[in-house]
C-alpha cells in the first residue's frame, strides 16, 4: 500500500472491507508518518464524536414573522412618552390617596406632651447616671486618699516611736549618771 490519506479516513471512518482494513493496519505499523496522522485522524473522530447532537432547525425565519416583534410590555417600557406619563399617573394617584387616606386632625399639644415625656425620662436617667459615675468617682478618690494618709499616719507614728524610745534613752542615761555622783 502507498500512503494515502484518503485509505487512512476511510478506514477512520470505517467505511473499508476487512482485506483492505488489515492491508491499512498493516501499512500503518511501518510507516511512522502515516501512523501518526492516523493518530490525529482517531484524535479528531473522538473530539467530534464527544460533541452533543443538536437538532436541525426546521426553517429560518425571516424579519417579518411575529416570533421577533417585542411583547407589549417590552414595546411600553421602551418608549419614553408611555412611561413619562405613566410615572405621573402613579405620582398624581399617590398624592391623592395620600390626601384622602391622611388623619384630618392632628393634635399637636398630645404629641408635644409625649416628645416631653420622653426628653424628660430619658434627662432624668442620664442624670441619675451621670451623679452615680461622679460618686462613684469620688469616693473611689477618697478611698485612694485616705489609704495614702494612712500610711503616711503610720509612718509618722513609727518615726515617733523612734524618737521617743531614742529620748526615753538618753533620760535614762541622765538619770543613771545623776545617781552617779559627781565625777572623781
Amino acid at each position: 500500500m502507498s500512503c494515502s490519506i484518503d485509505d487512512l479516513k476511510a478506514y477512520v471512518v470505517g467505511e473499508v472491507s476487512r482485506s483492505e482494513r488489515g492491508v491499512v493496519e498493516d501499512h500503518v505499523r511501518g510507516c511512522q508518518s502515516c501512523r501518526e496522522e492516523l493518530d490525529r485522524l482517531n484524535l479528531t473522530r473522538s473530539a467530534l464524536t464527544s460533541l452533543e447532537d443538536e437538532e436541525i432547525p426546521q426553517r429560518i425565519a425571516f424579519v417579518s414573522d411575529r416570533v421577533f416583534e417585542p411583547r407589549w410590555w417590552q414595546t411600553i417600557w421602551h418608549s419614553g412618552p408611555v412611561m413619562g406619563f405613566a410615572s405621573a399617573a402613579l405620582l398624581a394617584g399617590a398624592v391623592l390617596i395620600h390626601g384622602f387616606a391622611r388623619p384630618a386632625v392632628v393634635d399637636a399639644a398630645k404629641i408635644e406632651r409625649r416628645v416631653e415625656a420622653q426628653v424628660s425620662t430619658r434627662l432624668d436617667a442620664a442624670v441619675v447616671k451621670a451623679v452615680s459615675d461622679a460618686q462613684a468617682k469620688q469616693s473611689a478618690d477618697f478611698a485612694q486618699v485616705l489609704k495614702a494618709t494612712e500610711l503616711e499616719r503610720q509612718a509618722d507614728l513609727a518615726n515617733f516611736q523612734q524618737a521617743t524610745e531614742y529620748y526615753e534613752k538618753q533620760l535614762h542615761r541622765f538619770e543613771v549618771a545623776s545617781n552617779e555622783g559627781p565625777a572623781q
